[in-house]
């Protein structure tokens, strides 16, 4: 028995760590007895959605998980591949939501030195990272708090652990106004023969604490992030740990070190729910108990009890289960890099979790019902989409007004030219430049970034270990590995399905433009409430589509994180979700880093060319009756009517499967100077991102039979989607070119124009230009755009 009170507790008490009274009574079922305080916060934590995915686990068992390169899958600290040539990657995202909410600057700075734990606790050296953020309105002034409490912290631990932020996205809309995203995704290198992993073995191995002292910042911070937001969180400070990323760079090179000795049997981060996760996954997937005496843990604060010790989320610690007899060769190396180090605890046979503390039992759980056996839900699935879709669904280009090649009369803006039009596209945050962001993050460091951010549309890095592996030629880095994050959330917002798969093709779309082969995900699924209709099926629908997807381009998934409960609970008391947002986390391999390119022209006279859905064809391409390329759901739509309607871009999987393959081809040939694939703002929008990366103009005719087709100009410009990519090559293979493009992409490919001049021109087939204007105006429109909000202009 404990030596603590197993009175009942109140439904206030039970409510306040996030269980449900009936969750409370399978508790006392389990245990034969009430918990005591420790015990309930135990299961509080552990319950949550963000620790046992009580809700979305039997959504997540369609995912494919299993490939001839995956090493490591699902359910460990992070994802395995085999790259090749003795090279293997640890790669996982995760998000810091709703502490980043409340204190940007630490809620995202400990999302990134959370993120680098998971790598190098499977012996991986991390070597990038990318992030994926949702901000709100920027007209409004939380907002630009967020903003930039958010990106400094990230910049903070980044910079100061010494890895590269190489990439990620950044997207705007009032539907995260008040909850922002913050996913971080972390790339590591293997440096230990051994994947180490996390399930304890050996019975009376010691269990060694390392790391940072434990405090009481962070406490509760896995059922903090499992709650919806409302006007009392900033009440949540606590919650939010405190990151020291010189002190996680002491952390790595002592583990990696350690690890290399053959004395660690496990590790485990401890992350979300801190002492308590840990030992509980630990032991559950061992098949053993752990036993922790918390007496013995490095304290920073005194007067501390069982509850705080085992909810405390404090940053930069770990849990080692040690070979028995050389726990002193370990702790010796952490003391060497100014670090604790600590025998804790013991591996025990009974399959249970017993924390001791001033000599009494504390807490003593079956580590099953804290990790593998914990609560699971089955929601019904909606049988008809929900009345917001199908009201979306019925809009029409028609309620649009009428246009002509001159332009469009816009009621707020008056008569308009496409120029004009293009420039206010340019000008949204989503869509303009995010350079106020990336500069802020040491892109460079390690020396093994090829691709920057805002260079091409995925990143690309060297694969260089830093030391020598079996068949490794340290002297020749010809291989690279290529990373992106993606998800437009309107469309998963408009149709869950389809806007996943959209998500899927876009990031092996985005490797695709650099020339890298896209070889498995990590996701991180961000969505509102679960328990409700709505929400529940815009998380099951999503999840299909991700799943479908990634066995078309036969990416598995490896591992990630779910987010729920993204919601904001206004003054009148009415919880307002996000967007659905499953962030796709994609890599890739490069055989050849001299044959990668980027998104901007190279060259004058080089010869551009639209691959998938071609312009006379945007009117008529569809898939089971969903258009390939749309006004639905596109930054057009959201910029100049401030709608979010219609139905977004379908997925041809096999037009895109040709198009990417097409792409990857005519780079690894030589052939291709630039990639850059059509997205928000379309096709107008993909040839001013390229003549602005390139610092060259183009002049670009639509086809004839566009003018004729009927369409209206404005899907022809700015219409979205159809597995469309712009590339640049030089006349000398043009021959080539066109040749492979005529057999493997037949119909589904024309010359658009020619690289040259400083002016953007974009003419209809009977030369009247569309659009013109100089590239340097362009580019003042798309550079500014974010600085000038930030600072409070409109």
């Amino acid at each position: 028995m404990t030596a603590f009170s197993t009175a009942p507790f109140s439904p206030a008490e039970i409510a306040s760590e996030g269980i449900k009274p009936e969750e409370y009574d399978d508790i006392v079922q389990r245990l034969g007895r009430h918990p005591n305080r420790a015990e309930l916060g135990m299961f509080g934590v552990m319950w949550s959605e963000h620790c046992c995915y009580k809700n979305s686990r039997p959504l997540l068992k369609q995912f494919p998980t299993e490939g001839p390169r995956v090493l490591v899958g699902p359910g460990e600290n992070a994802g395995v591949i085999d790259a090749g040539d003795g090279l293997r990657v640890a790669f996982k995202i995760e998000s810091h939501n709703h502490p980043s909410a409340v204190e940007p600057f630490q809620g995202a700075a400990t999302g990134v030195g959370g993120i680098l734990r998971d790598i190098f606790t499977m012996g991986a050296r991390p070597i990038a990272v990318l992030n994926s953020l949702r901000f709100g309105d920027l007209a409004d002034s939380r907002t630009r708090r967020l903003c930039q409490g958010v990106v400094s912290g990230i910049a903070h631990y980044g910079n100061c652990f010494g890895v590269p932020t190489v990439g990620g996205e950044v997207y705007f809309d009032a539907a995260y106004n008040g909850n922002p995203l913050v996913n971080a995704m972390a790339i590591g290198i293997m440096e230990t023969d051994d994947i180490v992993k996390s399930g304890a073995a050996g019975l009376g191995n010691p269990v060694v604490y390392v790391g940072s002292t434990t405090g009481r910042d962070g406490m509760g911070g896995a059922s903090f992030a499992s709650a919806e937001l409302t006007d009392e969180s900033e009440q949540n400070r606590p919650a939010v740990q405190v990151g020291d990323p010189f002190l996680e760079k002491s952390l790595v090179e002592a583990c990696l070190e350690a690890f290399k000795t053959g004395a660690i049997v496990a590790a485990q981060d401890m992350g979300a729910a801190g002492l308590t996760c840990s030992t509980a996954e630990m032991a559950a997937k061992g098949g053993v108990g752990i036993e922790l005496d918390l007496d013995l843990i490095p304290v920073r604060e005194t007067g501390m009890v069982p509850y705080e010790y085992l909810l405390s989320e404090s940053q930069e610690r770990m849990l080692f289960v040690v070979a028995k007899g050389r726990e002193a060769e370990v702790i010796e190396i952490f003391e060497r890099w100014g670090l604790h180090a600590v025998v804790a605890g013991t591996v025990i046979a009974d399959p249970i979790v017993r924390i001791l503390f001033q000599g009494d039992v504390a807490a003593e759980i079956p580590a099953l019902a804290l990790s593998e056996n914990t609560p699971i839900y089955h929601h019904d699935l909606l049988s008809e989409p929900p009345d917001y879709a199908q009201k979306a669904w019925a809009w029409s280009e028609d309620s649009l007004p009428p246009c002509s090649a001159a332009g469009i009369v816009l009621p707020s803006l008056g008569e308009t030219t496409w120029t004009g039009v293009l420039h206010r596209l340019l000008g949204q945050p989503t869509i303009a430049s995010k350079a106020w962001v990336y500069r802020q993050y040491d892109h460079q460091v390690q020396n093994n970034t090829v691709r920057y951010p805002g260079q091409g549309d995925a990143a690309v890095i060297r694969l260089r270990p830093q030391e020598a592996v079996p068949g490794y030629q340290p002297g020749a880095v010809t291989r690279g590995l290529a990373a992106t994050v993606d998800c437009n959330a309107r469309y998963v917002y408009l149709n869950p399905y389809e806007g996943a798969k959209a998500a899927v093709a876009e990031a092996a779309r985005n490797l695709s433009c650099v020339g890298a082969l896209p070889l498995a995900v990590t996701d991180n699924l961000n969505f509102g409430s679960p328990e409700k209709p709505i929400g529940y099926w815009q998380l099951a629908n999503a999840c299909r589509g991700l799943a479908d997807a990634c066995r078309e381009f036969e990416t598995p998934v490896t591992g990630g994180n779910v987010s729920l409960y993204n919601e904001t609970v206004d003054s009148q008391g009415n919880p307002q979700p996000i967007y659905p947002t499953p962030v796709v986390g994609m890599v890739g391999l490069i055989d050849d880093l001299s044959r990668t390119c980027g998104q901007g022209w190279q060259q004058e006279g080089d010869l551009i060319y639209l691959l998938g859905v071609l312009v006379e064809q945007t009117e008529t391409a569809a898939t089971d009756g969903n258009p390939l390329v749309t006004l639905g759901g596109s930054e057009y739509l959201a910029a100049i009517y401030s709608q979010a309607t219609g139905r977004p871009p379908a997925i041809d999987m096999a037009l895109e499967k040709k198009v990417q393959a097409a792409c990857r081809h005519g780079i690894g040939q030589g052939w291709v100077r630039s990639a850059h694939d059509s997205a928000e703002g379309g096709l107008a929008v993909v040839l001013a991102e390229s003549c602005i990366s390139g610092q060259l103009g183009a002049l670009v005719q639509l086809p004839l039979a566009a003018d004729r087709s009927g369409q209206r100009w404005d899907r022809l410009l700015f219409g979205e989607g159809g597995a469309r990519i712009v590339v640049s090559v030089s006349r000398e293979h043009q021959a080539d070119w066109e040749a492979h493009l005529s057999y493997h992409l037949a119909g589904n490919w024309q010359w658009l124009g020619t690289v040259q001049g400083d002016t953007l021109v974009i003419a209809s087939g009977d030369g009247q230009p569309l659009i013109a204007d100089e590239v340097n105006s362009l580019a003042s429109t798309w550079h500014t755009a974010i600085e000038q909000r930030l600072a409070g202009e409109s």
